[in-house]
């Protein structure tokens, strides 16, 4: 596979002719959702013909045809036996509908991108509501539901029109994002996030006079001397503690260690050394 080029066409047959098993890293998919838009001519050859898989794929009128039927007949004659299950219980609770169509269509799909991906890979799946429920099955079916990770929601909108005079229902303002990794030994590279001000104003109190600030945190040992923490004297206070002696002594040493009027040591936690929050499962407006 060649890197740093783009690919114009039926990503279904880039797929499973130009891509090789287990090369590549991170997959994330947009797919159109069902906004009564049509997408085919995005995906027209570059000849100007439009294969038929690309239409029935993109095009949100969401038929059932040939390109369903033949997407069906790939999964039932792979070696998933999970999916081959899971889209013949769909395919009977649907029936030749729209939805049917988008399903049978995005499983063959997640097939291929299940194959790509290298063991450490991970899969982005972006969505929304009106279908999420029934990629998840297949996405269970397709990664192992062992290899669910996150579903993140997408907080697109403060407020959205779709809400007016004479609405029955709440205002939709999110999408949903899957997150699926190919194996346990997967790639991870944690974010973060600023802190609240208000966080921070309340949490980071304390300096040296310095003006880095600072927070202290207890270094008792949680379950105490049961679960194995070292029990010893320090500055006059026994406890179990979570750290060795030799560690506290260290941060002692290092001026990182805030006593008491009685003696008793907290572990201090500076605000520039912090990264902030770790970055969660619910996406704001902004970017996380």
């Amino acid at each position: 596979m060649m890197t740093n080029r783009l690919y114009y066409g039926d990503n279904l047959e880039v797929l499973r002719d130009a891509i090789a098993d287990a090369s590549v890293d991170l997959v994330y998919l947009d797919p159109p959702f069902n906004s009564n838009a049509g997408y085919n001519v995005l995906f027209k050859s570059a000849s100007g013909a439009g294969a038929d898989a690309s239409i029935e794929a993109f095009d949100d009128t969401w038929t059932w045809g040939e390109a369903s039927k033949h997407a069906l007949m790939d999964i039932d004659s792979g070696t998933n036996r999970s999916l081959q299950v899971m889209m013949r219980a769909m395919h009977d609770a649907l029936g030749d509908s729209p939805l049917m169509a988008y399903l049978a269509m995005m499983a063959v799909r997640l097939v291929e991108l299940h194959r790509v991906l290298k063991p450490t890979g991970s899969l982005y799946l972006h969505c929304d509501p009106t279908a999420s429920h029934y990629l998840k099955l297949v996405l269970d079916a397709v990664f192992g539901a062992e290899n669910y990770r996150n579903e993140i929601v997408w907080k697109r909108y403060g407020a959205h029109n779709d809400v007016g005079q004479g609405s029955r229902h709440f205002g939709r303002v999110d999408d949903v994002i899957f997150l699926y990794s190919r194996s346990p030994d997967r790639t991870w590279n944690q974010l973060f996030g600023p802190y609240d001000p208000e966080y921070i104003r309340i949490t980071y109190r304390s300096d040296d006079g310095d003006g880095r600030k600072y927070t202290t945190t207890p270094m008792t040992g949680p379950g105490g001397a049961e679960k194995g923490n070292p029990v010893f004297e320090w500055n006059g206070h026994t406890r179990a503690w979570r750290y060795s002696k030799e560690t506290i002594q260290k941060l002692h040493d290092e001026g990182k260690l805030y006593y008491s009027k009685t003696g008793y040591a907290r572990q201090k936690f500076y605000l520039d050394d912090a990264k902030g929050v770790p970055v969660q499962d619910l996406w704001g407006t902004s970017p996380p």
